[in-house]
């Protein structure tokens, strides 16, 4: 508010402007997760294969990843609010044109443009908001924003099954287009830049603006290839390929130079210096990791029930989004608790709550039921409520004001790349996994194992009165026995990857010991959470 009135605007409540920005980031992540659901029907739609529709989600997130680290030099330089309203002005002018694409060719490339434009939406609501409210309210303009990103993935899955199977996959982008306009206007009436983000675009006009050639090509190509290896890596067989063992080289000396150079930099596009401040360099791993569990177990608890158990897609979604129910609930709740409790612990707390809950997915087998499955995300979504809004509470304490875009801008980058990291590892490690349990277990499928030849001998007698003879009855016996192999060894890799999901969220609290104390007093530069 203050930053209203320093700039010769009316004071708006910050209660009025957080649902406004709060929902234009829930637009853009909720994209995302949808879209993932009508990837099948994009294709039969579109004449198209169900691996050229997957170009379909790797086009946005390459965009994407572009533009979210230097998001924060566009909004200081273009002007926080007209970044941001353009973005919201593009999403829902690209949102349309894939809504009306008549191939799948100029979907992708549309998707593109999205990504391009959904790129700022994220980290411009967070530090718009993080600007909205006062020092010690912090932790609520958190929770309005980890609603969003948190909340989004959860209902995305269900959501996107409703809408393609009832209406049409089109609506899935065009949904976007009248919550867009809404958006636009309201932001143009109730969000304004604080005094000091005003000053510093003045300062840089006046300086005049450069844009970093080499920086940004560097980050181009090296956020291209990266991304392109974790999307398609498991489908290609990894390092067996020669085009992903050439694209990891790329990402690792392009992205590798691009550090180095920006740090040499008066005016980084992405100013990766404040990742020498302790608290948002730690703060951004727990983000990092916590971006990696939540999409990870977001993939793996769906394809779970789907595969395992024969659930449909949207039987599939209504799973998991009593999870997205109870972060609604708890978010305002964790907001409020972060200015009165020492958030390293609420951080410590949601790290074991997130680790109990993914051992307790670790157990289930082939009879679980639906409830034990969906209070099993509601264990992990309280976790979740710990973690979003403390670990975003002390990455930002000690932090000079300016930075609140930058620091906006890699916080969301490191967020991305851990859920890219997540998906990429459940995926291998699912499919790595399953081949070695199955290995194991055919070793035991032998005519020299006792329990083997007693459960043969049983099917074969059970078949007998179907098949034509014994020989035929024996086949069918080794058949189901091969698929009972099977399935075990696709259970116990699903088992694997939730107990390191645990493993990972374990091996995380030391790191919290690490963090300093943000202190709520007010007036003080370093509680200002900057």
């Amino acid at each position: 508010m203050a930053a209203a009135e320093a700039a010769g605007a009316r004071p708006v409540n910050p209660w009025i402007v957080a649902p406004t920005v709060g929902l234009a980031a829930l637009m853009e992540v909720l994209d995302i997760s949808i879209a993932n659901v009508a990837l099948e029907h994009i294709a039969g739609s579109l004449a198209a294969s169900t691996d050229e529709s997957t170009w379909v989600l790797t086009s946005y997130l390459i965009t994407n990843a572009i533009v979210l680290p230097m998001s924060g030099w566009l909004a200081s330089t273009i002007g926080r609010k007209r970044y941001f309203m353009g973005c919201i002005i593009g999403f829902s002018l690209t949102s349309f044109l894939c809504g009306l694409a008549p191939s799948l060719g100029f979907l992708i490339v549309f998707r593109g443009l999205q990504g391009i434009t959904g790129g700022g939406l994220q980290p411009s609501s967070q530090a718009i908001l993080a600007d909205a409210f006062p020092p010690q309210r912090r932790g609520m303009a958190f929770a309005v924003y980890g609603l969003a990103v948190v909340f989004a993935p959860a209902i995305g899955p269900a959501l996107g099954g409703w809408i393609t199977d009832h209406f049409s996959w089109r609506w899935v982008f065009l949904i976007n287009v009248p919550i867009g306009v809404i958006l636009s206007l309201l932001t143009a009436r109730i969000v304004s830049d604080p005094p000091a983000l005003i000053a510093d675009r003045k300062a840089r006009l006046k300086r005049g603006i450069k844009l970093d050639y080499i920086g940004f090509s560097l980050l181009v190509v090296g956020m291209c290839a990266f991304q392109i290896v974790l999307d398609k890596g498991q489908e290609d067989d990894w390092f067996a390929s020669t085009l992903i063992t050439d694209l990891s080289v790329a990402a690792v000396q392009c992205l590798t130079a691009f550090t180095i150079w920006e740090l040499r930099r008066a005016d980084p596009i992405v100013d990766l210096r404040l990742l020498g401040t302790r608290n948002f360099a730690v703060g951004n791993l727990l983000m990092l990791m916590l971006g990696f569990v939540l999409l990870g177990s977001t993939v793996l608890l769906p394809e779970f029930v789907q595969v395992m158990l024969g659930y449909t897609a949207e039987d599939a979604g209504l799973v998991i989004s009593p999870g997205g129910f109870a972060v609604m609930f708890l978010m305002p709740v964790v907001g409020a608790l972060v200015t009165r409790v020492d958030a390293r612990w609420l951080i410590a707390l949601g790290l074991l709550a997130n680790a109990f809950a993914l051992y307790r997915m670790g157990s289930f087998d082939l009879q679980v039921d639906y409830w034990t499955i969906a209070w099993a995300r509601v264990y992990q979504s309280f976790g979740l409520a710990f973690l979003f809004i403390p670990i975003n509470t002390v990455a930002y304490y000690g932090l000079a004001a300016d930075k609140s875009n930058n620091a906006s801008a890699i916080i969301n980058m490191t967020r991305n790349i851990g859920g890219s990291l997540g998906i990429s590892m459940a995926t291998t490690l699912l499919a790595r996994r399953t081949q070695t349990h199955q290995a194991i277990l055919v070793q035991h499928a032998s005519a020299s194992d006792a329990p083997y030849r007693a459960l043969l001998h049983t099917l074969q007698q059970h078949f007998m009165s179907d098949a034509g003879s014994a020989a035929d009855a024996l086949h069918r016996a080794q058949a189901a026995i091969a698929q009972m192999i099977a399935q075990q060894a696709q259970l116990l890799s699903f088992l694997d990857d939730f107990r390191l999901l645990a493993l990972i969220f374990v091996a995380l609290v030391p790191f919290v010991a690490i963090l300093r104390r943000p202190r709520a007093a007010p007036g003080e530069g370093a509680a200002r959470g900057h």
